[in-house]
């Protein structure tokens, strides 16, 4: 996690290490994030139960149908200006957001005011899920291992809600999440099977066998985890 002074490569803290390839980006959509992380239309149906709330208490006093609905449309402004400022800052944090998929991790940036990046190496993803809305939209959760933790605050909105121990990141709002799943799929299976080839070439060699041949159990980072078709998440 480091802050982004100056971006060589939008999205990225700098330029990509030899041997590694940037293959996607894109940028969550705003909309999405205005439905389902500010719930900008749970603010919309509250205000239109207070104008109805309103109404109804001002015909229960014996006023006219014509003052009554007066009375509940004057929380109309306020609605506006409610919605108004949630939708703004769910256009402003999609705008600022970038995700990224290289050959060997994936990276979130995100933030209005102190933009800050999220580094996610393939080698600390234990599963990868998918969920796909009617409208082919959808999102993708990243299940970490290992034990270093990311905090919930820092990555929100762009992670998954309510696993405050066991942070899990998320792509939030993609509108192709089909495709971006598969191609993270295939680059997860790509990075194992390059890793699963280095161990093989490794554990091969006369130094990391026993007195008995048999060969020593693996010492180095842990793999990648295997890219098996992404699931659909809870």
């Amino acid at each position: 996690m480091c802050e982004i002074e100056v971006e060589q490569i939008p999205g990225l803290p700098g330029k990509l290490p030899e041997g590694e390839r940037l293959l996607w980006q894109g940028r969550p959509s705003w909309w999405a994030l205005a439905r389902r992380c500010f719930k900008v239309r749970a603010i919309a149906i509250y205000f239109a139960i207070f104008a109805v709330w309103w109404t109804v208490s001002a015909l229960s006093d014996g006023v006219g149908w014509g003052q009554a609905l007066l009375d509940g449309l004057a929380v109309v402004p306020v609605a506006a200006l409610a919605i108004a400022v949630v939708a703004g800052l769910a256009w402003l944090t999609a705008h600022n957001s970038i995700y990224s998929i290289t050959s060997k991790r994936v990276v979130i940036r995100t933030g209005i005011a102190l933009p800050m990046t999220f580094n996610v190496p393939f080698s600390r993803i234990a599963s990868a899920n998918m969920k796909v809305e009617a409208n082919k939209s959808g999102d993708i959760v990243l299940a970490l291992s290992g034990r270093d933790r990311i905090a919930y605050a820092h990555l929100w909105p762009h992670v998954r809600p309510w696993y405050l121990k066991d942070v899990q990141p998320m792509l939030r709002g993609l509108p192709n999440v089909q495709e971006v799943g598969a191609l993270l799929s295939n680059a997860l299976a790509g990075a194992s099977a390059q890793t699963a080839e280095q161990a093989e070439s490794v554990t091969a060699e006369p130094e990391l066998l026993d007195k008995r041949g048999k060969e020593r159990p693996w010492q180095g980072e842990p793999r990648p985890a295997g890219a098996v078709p992404l699931a659909a998440a809870e």
